[in-house]
């Protein structure tokens, strides 16, 4: 079914136009409910995904097994019967170029396209070259309806399309806006697109859609690249001159105070890398421009020993500092270790509390009201130093009698609005210190956390073990799961404890259960084919039904307990008070594991259904083990087979535990909009084109640029061009109100 465009009502048309007037009112209410796509500016700004070039077509009867090819014919037969293996039914379509070649094209699922590809209608279809039953055939090829008079142009363009609105029923919008659009004003400085030799803004929205030439369409991705590239820098450096707009409270370090005997205290030699950023940050806490800063290191840098010294630095010059972890139980964990650490400097009025002693206090959500009403008292009073908590630390009650620096454990768990909200209270802007154990690559920091100073501890401290990795394909090899259980009773013999590692809790049901987003159709998966509705995986396996089956099986006899994020906090934290004292020797848990636990006795890691897991998420998983004496073992048991992209991601983790690395290869495999989308929390993206990976010079220009344009005018006044193409690139919401300032 084609979709209806109607005659375009008369009057100018520019970016901010409704779709209804140039397309009529079914096309435009097509575009906005599938797409989310309703005015003029957003059907331009959705860019084909790519090109067909005319001149580099096939020839059917030239066609070779196993080459990827694009081809112009015209369907001669089209077959839907049921299939035979499954529900469903398949599309068989016999199509015939303009030299006489035939070639057959399968689809599953094919009555979703069997109403457009009837006998008579010409295409391009673009697919794999595959064999069945001794004859060559597409399957499930992607494919281009073409209209009459469509030859004339060189290049055809494939646009993103949903169901019911299909690519072409996008080309014929975008042709018909494109014909009345006057050219946009360009907000680029002319003097930026003359050195960077980058077409106007008219031409380029023109030529991305309407390519003459390769030429056309890579000067036209280009200039559009470098609009997100600079929309992007211009909001983060506005953001960083309002983040220093009202001062911090000075806190320059103090000779013979708590910091001076906590480092005389130390049992261990700081690294090259935690003296050095140590250093970093307490400059920073010496001035009173609010410190902004991300300290990266990879998981055992050793990052809770650099925070823990810049908050004794903080107490020092008498003011309070939160650290700000994302579950209570590796809050509860961080209180624990930042008072074993200070050990009698971190008991003040307690007996044996030495004479220049802080208190460390945990607050969070699920306290009970007596000791929630003590620890909110010593906060709001100055008694504690040091607060440890979750997002309960956010709550406008929560009050702080001077708050002078805020550590925010595992950034990525946070928003934008929640670190403001910390760092927005009293007169005077706390500093604020974010850290994360997972790596980021250069343009990551660049783009996404480009309001905060980066500094990274790349090396490890002395004594820590080597972990070694290894994929276990369970469903090629099933022998190598009983192998599992048996490697668990050998650490467990050996004096040492275990975590096994499932994607989900359990005891869901129905909707809501949480199976939603945990990616149960894959089509990396060969078992399954293109476009079925009935080829969902099994459902990731659960704590609560993984740990009894454990207890009563491979395990038996072993001290097992369970933990995830849905137990009530105090169990959570008398499960893990009981690991950490090695009353346990096999904690069967979620990924509530995942950051800053700490149990030096640990050396074995199960990580069940590894590939439903990111890397960086296994590779933070990884660093719970190995962390004492003894060496580290991690075992990755997947269903996946080899050749799968789900695979491939196992065994790159498995060749390397460099984070850094590993940092950069998630990148490659994951969607970039994964990573950009922390810049925004509106519907729909405006980053289309940005690449993190390809696109470090203009990012690093762009950076430049921004950062010189908004020295000479902090509110973008002079520049308004440039503002609303800010604001479009962070999203209209909360996270650009900076940017709404006359």
């Amino acid at each position: 079914m084609t979709l209806r465009i109607a005659e375009p009502k008369s009057g100018g048309v520019d970016m901010d136009t409704p779709l209804d007037g140039p397309l009529g009112k079914k096309a435009a209410e097509a575009l906005a409910t599938r797409l989310d796509l309703h005015t003029v500016g957003d059907l331009v700004r959705h860019y084909p995904r790519r090109y067909v070039d005319r001149g580099k077509l096939s020839d059917i009867s030239g066609l070779e097994l196993g080459e990827h090819v694009t081809v112009v014919a015209k369907v001669e037969k089209a077959t839907l019967r049921e299939m035979r293996s499954r529900r469903g039914k398949l599309l068989n379509v016999v199509i015939r170029d303009d030299r006489g070649g035939r070639l057959s094209c399968t689809f599953f699922n094919g009555y979703k396209v069997s109403h457009v590809l009837t006998p008579g209608v010409r295409a391009l279809f673009s697919g794999k070259v595959g064999v069945f039953q001794s004859q060559l055939q597409l399957t499930h090829p992607e494919f281009e309806p073409l209209e009459e008079g469509e030859d004339i142009r060189p290049f055809v363009s494939v646009y993103p399309a949903v169901d019911k609105l299909n690519s072409w029923d996008i080309a014929r919008c975008v042709r018909q806006v494109l014909d009345l659009l006057d050219d946009p004003t360009d907000p680029l400085p002319g003097d930026i697109r003359k050195r960077e030799k980058l077409p106007e803004l008219g031409r380029a929205l023109r030529r991305i859609h309407l390519p003459e030439s390769e030429a056309d369409h890579h000067a036209a991705r280009a200039r559009l690249v470098w609009d997100e590239a600079l929309g992007v820098q211009l909001a983060l450096a506005v953001r960083r001159v309002h983040a220093t707009e009202r001062p911090a409270a000075a806190s320059p370090p103090r000779s013979g105070g708590i910091l001076d005997a906590f480092d005389a205290n130390l049992p261990f030699e700081l690294t090259a890398g935690q003296r050095a950023v140590g250093a970093e940050i307490a400059a920073d806490l010496a001035r009173e421009v609010p410190m902004n800063r991300l300290v990266q290191g990879d998981v055992g840098a050793g990052k809770t020993i650099v925070a823990l010294r810049a908050m004794l630095q903080v107490v020092d010059g008498g003011r309070q500092a939160a650290m700000l972890a994302p579950t209570e139980v590796l809050a509860a964990q961080h209180a624990r270790s930042l008072r074993g650490m200070l050990g009698p400097l971190g008991r003040e009025g307690e007996l044996d509390g030495a004479e220049n002693a802080t208190r460390v206090t945990l607050l969070t959500g699920s306290m009970g009201a007596a000791a929630r009403r003590q620890a909110m008292l010593d906060v709001q009073s100055g008694a504690a130093g040091i607060v440890v908590g979750t997002h309960a630390l956010i709550q406008d009650k929560v009050g702080f009698a001077d708050l002078g620096l805020v550590v925010v454990d595992e950034q990525h768990r946070f928003g934008v609005e929640q670190r403001d909200a910390l760092r927005g209270r009293g007169e005077r802007t706390p500093h604020m210190l974010v850290m994360t154990a997972t790596p980021i690559p250069r343009t990551v920091a660049m783009t996404v956390y480009g309001d905060l100073e980066v500094s990274a501890l790349t090396e490890l401290p002395r004594g820590r073990s080597p972990i070694s990795t290894t994929v276990v394909p369970a469903g090629e090899k099933p022998a190598w799961l009983e192998r599992v259980w048996e490697r668990i009773r050998e650490e467990v013999a050996a004096g040492h404890q275990c975590y096994v590692v499932c994607p989900r809790v359990g005891g869901e049901t129905g909707k809501g259960s949480g199976l939603e987003d945990t990616g149960l159709v894959d089509f990396d998966d060969p078992d399954i084919g293109a476009d079925s509705d009935d080829g969902a995986r099994r459902p990731p396996l659960a704590v609560l039904e993984v740990a009894p089956q454990l207890a009563d099986g491979p395990l038996s006899g072993l001290r097992l307990g369970i933990l995830h994020g849905k137990l009530p906090a105090e169990e959570k934290d008398a499960t893990m008070r009981s690991f950490e004292a090695g009353e346990i020797d096999v904690l069967v848990a979620t990924t509530v594991i995942e950051v800053g636990v700490d149990v030096p006795n640990s050396t074995g890691m199960i990580i069940l259904d590894a590939d439903r897991f990111g890397l960086s998420q296994l590779h933070q998983l990884r660093g719970r083990v190995g962390r004492g004496q003894a060496p580290g073992v991690c075992l990755l048991v997947t269903d996946m087979p080899a050749g799968t992209t789900a695979r491939d991601r196992l065994d790159a983790i498995a060749s390397t535990t460099d984070g850094f690395e590993l940092a950069k290869l998630d990148l490659e495999l994951r969607r970039e909009g994964d990573v950009l989308g922390s810049l925004q929390s509106g519907k729909r993206s405006t980053l289309k084109l940005l690449s993190l990976l390809r696109h470090e010079t203009v990012i690093e220009k762009a950076r430049v640029y921004a950062t010189d344009i908004v020295a000479h005018d902090p509110e973008l006044s002079e520049h308004p061009g440039l503002r609303t193409l800010a604001r479009q690139v962070v999203g209209d919401d909360e996270q650009a109100e900076y940017l709404s300032k006359v």
